[in-house]
C-alpha cells in the first residue's frame, strides 16, 4: 500500500470517527437540556443527529490532527429548567457520558473488525480497523478532555452547576480560563511536533523533553483516558479472548 494511500485511509477514518463522536457529544447536550424543559436547543436546531448542525471548522480540524478538539456549543437557558441546578448539571455531563457509554460499543466492534475482517480489499480492511479504533479513541479524548474544569468546557459547566461559592479562584478561572486551555493546547501541539522532530534530528533531544514536562495536557489526555477506559477494554477483553 503506498504512502498517499495510507495517509488517505487515515485521513477519511479520522475526520469520519471525528463527526460521530461530536455528533454524539453535542446531541446528548441538546437532548439532555430539551428534556430537562428548555426548549433553546429544539429552537436553535440542535436537537438533530445532523453532524453539520454541530461541527465547528477549527475545532473539528484540531480534533482530526490532534486527537481532541471542540464542538459548536449548544445554546440553553438554564432559567427554563425544571430544577435549575440539576438541569444544569445533568446538561453539563450528558456529552461526555454520552461518549463514554458509545466506547462500550465501539471498542466490541473494533475487535470484531480486527479479528475477523480480512478481505482481499487490504485498504478496505485497514480503512475499517483505523475507522473502528478512532472512534474508540476520539470517544474517550473528548471525555477527557471536556471533564477538565476550564471555559468553556462541559467541566467548567458542571463546576459552576456545584459551585455555590464564586470566589478569586471561581472567577480568575472564569475570566482566564479560555486562554490558559488554548495555552495548554497549543504547549501540547509543540510537545508532539518538537518530539516528532527529535526522532530525525538528536540536536532536539533537550527541547523535546522540556516540553514533555510542561504538557500537562499530555499527561492527562494520556494516563485519565488509559483510566477510564481500562474497565470497558478488560471487560470486552475478556469476553473476546485478546
Amino acid at each position: 500500500m503506498s504512502d498517499f494511500l495510507s495517509w488517505a485511509i487515515w485521513l477519511v477514518a479520522s475526520f469520519l470517527a471525528v463527526t460521530i463522536v461530536l455528533t454524539l457529544h453535542e446531541f446528548a447536550h441538546a437532548f439532555v437540556a430539551y428534556k430537562c424543559g428548555d426548549p433553546t436547543p429544539k429552537w436553535n436546531r440542535r436537537l438533530t443527529l445532523n453532524p453539520l448542525a454541530h461541527f465547528d471548522i477549527l475545532g473539528l480540524v484540531l480534533f482530526a490532527f490532534a486527537g481532541f478538539g471542540w464542538a459548536k456549543p449548544v445554546p440553553i437557558d438554564p432559567n427554563n429548567f425544571r430544577n435549575y441546578k440539576r438541569g444544569l448539571a445533568l446538561t453539563a455531563v450528558a456529552g461526555v457520558v454520552a461518549n463514554y457509554l458509545s466506547v462500550i460499543v465501539f471498542y466490541p466492534l473494533f475487535l470484531l473488525v480486527k479479528q475477523y475482517v480480512n478481505t482481499p480489499y487490504v485498504f478496505f480492511n485497514e480503512f475499517l480497523r483505523e475507522f473502528t479504533e478512532y472512534l474508540c479513541l476520539y470517544s474517550l479524548s473528548f471525555c477527557v478532555f471536556n471533564l477538565i474544569p476550564l471555559p468553556p468546557l462541559d467541566g467548567w459547566r458542571l463546576v459552576q452547576a456545584l459551585n455555590h461559592r464564586r470566589g478569586k479562584v471561581f472567577r480568575f478561572l472564569q475570566q482566564y480560563g479560555g486562554i490558559i486551555l488554548l495555552i495548554l493546547i497549543g504547549i501540547h501541539i509543540l510537545a508532539r511536533y518538537i518530539g516528532d522532530l527529535a526522532l530525525s534530528y538528536p540536536s532536539l533531544d533537550i527541547a523535546a523533553m522540556i516540553f514533555g514536562y510542561i504538557d500537562v495536557l499530555g499527561y492527562i489526555m494520556r494516563y485519565v483516558t488509559g483510566w477510564i477506559g481500562w474497565p470497558i477494554m478488560q471487560l470486552w477483553g475478556l469476553i473476546f479472548h485478546v
